[in-house]
């Protein structure tokens, strides 16, 4: 996406280090995770495990790359059904978006776990308890490296370098346009980091 209002918040969670792929379930022309960005996890073994926060819409247009995410045994993650700011909304209209998402997920992917739920623009409102409701945990990030207005493959794996620290789940996008700088950076980050003994994991379960 283009632009992000003012409000937009980053929020911590208490992990090691997470490569959240946040965007949505599409080629990249419509604006989603690509079979690259799969390709480019699966590319580093078990070592990194991202998560593919998936908007409704582009899940409905694209089922095969749904699959191919699940597939490739990635987690997935209820990113709301039109990318809508949901903090307007009241429990039943937020409760109504978040189970069409799930549905229509689990309708590419039956059974499909979708442990966690993250708030379009970080506009939580009402969706946490509701989430938690439907047995999601919202999902907020630490670091964004806005790759959505893309700076150049050197800047990103700077951006990178500088803003990550112990517990930072990190936001990336690989949907929305043309994300091989994203895809290029984290292709270049994982073993630098892991070099300096960091390791990446999924965000604790709560409760």
């Amino acid at each position: 996406m283009s632009h992000r209002p003012k409000w937009w918040r980053r929020l911590a969670v208490p992990v090691s280090v997470l490569l959240l792929s946040g965007g949505l379930a599409a080629p990249a022309r419509a604006g989603g995770p690509t079979p690259t960005v799969v390709d480019t996890a699966r590319g580093h073994g078990d070592v990194v495990s991202p998560v593919f926060c998936l908007w409704g819409d582009h899940v409905r247009e694209h089922p095969e790359v749904v699959r191919r995410i699940a597939a490739e045994g990635q987690v997935l993650c209820n990113h709301s059904m039109h990318h809508d700011d949901l903090s307007v909304l009241t429990p039943e209209q937020i409760r109504a978006d978040l189970v069409e998402t799930s549905a229509l997920i689990r309708r590419a992917v039956p059974h499909a776990r979708i442990p966690y739920f993250r708030a379009p623009y970080g506009s939580w409102g009402q969706t946490p308890q509701v989430a938690v409701e439907l047995g999601m945990q919202p999902l907020g990030w630490r670091l964004a490296i806005t790759d959505w207005e893309p700076p150049g493959t050197d800047v990103l794996v700077q951006r990178l370098r500088d803003g990550i620290t112990p517990g930072a789940v990190v936001l990336l996008h690989d949907g929305g346009g043309d994300r091989s700088q994203t895809v290029e950076a984290v292709d270049r980050i994982i073993p630098e980091l892991r070099a300096q003994g960091w390791r990446f994991t999924l965000p604790r379960r709560r409760g």
